[in-house]
């Protein structure tokens, strides 16, 4: 693949479409906002979002960076053969090559992949029954939830077929003793989604500690909270959540945007 050439003198904005461009923000400011909250670890999880387009590219932050370097400019821009599609000086994580590329290639409604290592996604993923039902964030997401079986590091390729059927039609998905993941088909959807399971993986490991009967609800409210939560909590909520977050992106430090 013959690569697109940075040409002297004009910024990458300046030879991006406006909406390459748009997602770019909106991804940087995403890596930024998990590195406020806390959620990063050092340089090793990695989200990426889909380049409209035919050509099947997407932007991933470059493997080296922490999260609360990354800008916009600095996302590489890769294709489904895991090669830069512009001149840069960066390489990608292969292991987050292996988890996106396999749902990108899946998925065309999974735009926006995140894939996290918080202390309490990864407890939760350590507990064999998982995602509990123990609050109202976690019933809002237990059926759109999937869980996948560890294998080792995900560098085999061969694990892609499994990532995929594992997640299925599902968006948020528990790699087994490895960490969370969530899909949408905007950044800020995407976010969301793993916004509330981190929410919820931190109720459950702090309940469990309470050393404390728990209280499950019924099916019946179980039952109720999932329907509640369709089309409502991820669509519309989700774009008044994402644009609090934008703001709060810019107030925190606006060089994402460059």
């Amino acid at each position: 693949m013959a690569l697109a050439e940075i040409k002297q003198g004009s910024s990458l904005r300046e030879q991006v479409s406006e909406e390459e461009w748009g997602l770019r923000v909106d991804l940087a400011a995403a890596f930024r906002l998990v590195a406020h909250f806390g959620w990063d670890d050092l340089i090793f999880t990695h989200m990426s979002v889909r380049v409209p387009g035919p050509e099947n590219h997407f932007l991933i932050n470059p493997f080296g960076l922490m999260f609360e370097e990354i800008t916009a400019s600095s996302l590489v821009k890769i294709g489904l053969d895991g090669l830069p599609v512009m001149e840069t000086k960066s390489m990608v994580n292969p292991a987050g090559f292996t988890i996106h590329s396999a749902i990108h290639t899946a998925r065309e409604d999974a735009h926006c992949v995140i894939h996290l290592h918080t202390d309490q996604g990864l407890a939760v993923s350590a507990q064999k029954e998982g995602l509990m039902p123990l609050t109202q964030t976690a019933l809002t997401l237990m059926e759109d939830l999937s869980y996948h079986d560890y294998c080792g590091i995900a560098l085999d390729p061969g694990e892609k077929e499994s990532i995929v059927a594992d997640l299925g039609e599902k968006n948020l998905m528990i790699l087994r003793n490895h960490g969370t993941l969530t899909v949408g088909s905007e950044v800020g959807q995407a976010f969301l989604r793993m916004y509330f399971l981190e929410r919820a993986c931190t109720a459950q490991t702090l309940a469990l500690g309470g050393n404390a009967e728990l209280n499950i609800p019924s099916d019946a409210a179980r039952a109720n909270t999932a329907n509640q939560a369709k089309g409502f909590l991820f669509g519309p909520v989700a774009q008044l959540g994402w644009g609090a977050l934008m703001r709060k992106a810019e107030r925190l430090d606006p060089s994402f945007k460059e």
